[in-house]
Parts: structure tokens; sequence; C-alpha cells
């Protein structure tokens, strides 16, 4: 069986995967520096939280349109965007070559 991928989709899909990635994660990090100034923080979060998800399935199902590759492209992009995120935040937990968690 010989797989036909559309690569120009594909590649629409990584750029949008890892613009909406970015914006998405953007969001996050102003909803949490927002909610820790204020008293009602939980409402704060919940709403953030809801236009984030709502905007990304709104962009995902947009790019669906342009077919499967191009969905595929987006998922992979904001995964890896989410991995490279993640990374670049953790906190350094490696002091004098033991890790934090070791006794």
């Amino acid at each position: 069986m010989i797989w036909d991928v559309d690569w120009t989709a594909f590649a629409l899909g990584l750029m949008a995967g890892t613009g909406a990635g970015a914006l998405y994660f953007a969001g996050l990090a102003w909803g949490v520096r927002l909610a820790l100034q204020r008293r009602r923080a939980g409402s704060i979060l919940l709403a953030s939280s809801a236009i984030r998800i709502a905007l990304l399935l709104a962009a995902g199902w947009g790019i669906a349109q342009l077919g499967v590759a191009a969905l595929v492209g987006f998922a992979a992009a904001f995964m890896i965007v989410r991995f490279f995120l993640v990374a670049a935040m953790r906190p350094n937990d490696m002091e004098g070559g033991r890790h934090a968690i070791d006794p």
C-alpha cells in the first residue's frame, strides 16, 4: 500500500500548529499571571481555559478542512511546541551533579 501524502497541507498544518501552540501557552501564562493577582483566581483560570480550548479546537477544525495531512502536522507541531516550552520553563533541578529527588 502506497500512501500519497500532501506535503503542502502537512507544512501548512505544521505552521498553523506552531502558531496555535505558541498562542495557547502564551494565553496560559497570561491567565496564570492574571489569576495570581486576583482574589477569585478560579474564575479567571476557568474562563482562560475555556477560551484557549475553544480557540484551539476552532483552529484545529479549520486546519482539518485541508485534510488529514494538515491535521497531523497541526497536532505534531502543537505537541512539539508544548515539549520545548515545558522543557524551557522547567526549573533547573540539577545541583552538584545529583538529582533533586535523590536523598
